[in-house]
């Protein structure tokens, strides 16, 4: 039996990524019977043109779900731990960027093309991953597949807007005055973005890496179903780019995986497109990526340090593929498979 199109909402739909998440269900004629646009009390009122048409953004409250089957959400970690499980006590479908839920047992962690089946599991709430984890799934997913991942070092080179508009704003307002040789008070970061790199993404916690880092760690043997124990390893660099997150990645396997296989399984996996030749300066960057749909990935090489591993580096929009366009993907995956 085919089900009727769902009804769907989008939850921060006026922020950073909300408002992707507006650009890619368009892209994508992603089908739907109706859309609602809900955000906090402050954004209540507001205007949204969505396909030619203009909506009222409705202050989200509990009832608001009611008749609702699917939510793409966007609108922060404590927002979701408030209304995920009232959405799902009514029957919705909650799609989670935030890190509320993602390491709960209970709850998959799923990046589309990567590992579809975990979706069946969910109990009403489905959790996006962190945006450097999700880029980096989609690479990593065809090299396991054929090797199996025995250990990875991951260090990742993070653009502004993964921190919100207000860290946009940051680079954009500190760049002038600090060119022309004036000082500015930094906001968003804690320390000056412009011209510089902050080895510093989220808080530390006791082993001395960050969440940021404990994220790509704990997630990547979520989805990837690793052993608890897999050696993982990443330290995440906030670079004064505005969007496009960087990632260079070793990793070792059980098997040997040449250079010339990685790229050929990459070069045939969904989702990733191959940028490699050196001698022509042709690798991925974040100018490339930006905008775009696929993880770019390039500098494929052998690791000289350890043996069975291999070293490369892939770039993302990271609005995009580590947000908003795997939550969409997400609610088709759903909807296809009539999870709703």
């Amino acid at each position: 039996m085919i089900k009727e199109l769902p009804n769907i909402a989008v939850l921060g739909a006026t922020g950073v990524v909300g408002r992707e998440i507006l650009k890619v269900l368009t892209e994508n004629n992603t089908p739907y019977k109706s859309i609602k646009f809900l955000a906090s009390a402050r954004s209540a009122g507001s205007k949204i043109e969505f396909k030619g048409q203009e909506y009222t953004v409705i202050e989200t409250t509990p009832e608001v779900f009611d008749g609702i089957d699917i939510v793409l959400a966007s609108a922060g970690g404590s927002t979701s731990l408030k209304y995920a499980p009232e959405a799902a006590k009514r029957g919705c479908v909650f799609i989670d960027n935030s890190s509320a839920f993602r390491m709960e047992k209970d709850v998959p962690l799923v990046i589309a093309g990567v590992n579809d089946e975990d979706l069946r599991k969910h109990n009403g709430i489905i959790a996006n991953p962190n945006c450097s984890t999700s880029q980096l799934m989609l690479v990593l997913k065809p090299l396991h597949d054929y090797a199996k991942i025995k250990r990875m070092i991951v260090s990742t080179y993070q653009a502004v807007s993964g921190a919100g508009l207000k860290a946009i704003n940051e680079l954009k307002e500190s760049t002038p005055v600090i060119l022309s040789g004036g000082k500015y008070e930094p906001v968003a970061f804690k320390k000056q973005i412009a011209f510089n790199v902050i080895p510093q993404i989220d808080s530390f916690v006791e082993n001395g890496y960050t969440k940021e880092e404990m994220k790509v760690t704990n997630e990547t043997r979520k989805i990837l179903h690793l052993e608890p124990d897999t050696p993982i390893s990443c330290t995440a660099v906030r670079v004064p780019v505005f969007n496009g997150h960087s990632e260079a990645v070793t990793i070792q396997f059980e098997k040997e995986l040449t250079p010339e296989k990685a790229r050929e399984l990459l070069e045939n996996a969904w989702g990733v497109e191959v940028v490699d030749n050196p001698d022509e300066y042709e690798y991925p960057t974040p100018a490339l990526a930006s905008g775009k749909n696929p993880v770019y990935a390039g500098r494929i090489r052998k690791d000289i340090a350890l043996d069975n591993a291999i070293s490369l580096f892939c770039v993302a929009d990271n609005l995009r593929i580590g947000a908003a366009l795997n939550t969409v993907r997400l609610a088709e995956k759903v909807i296809e498979m009539g999870l709703y």
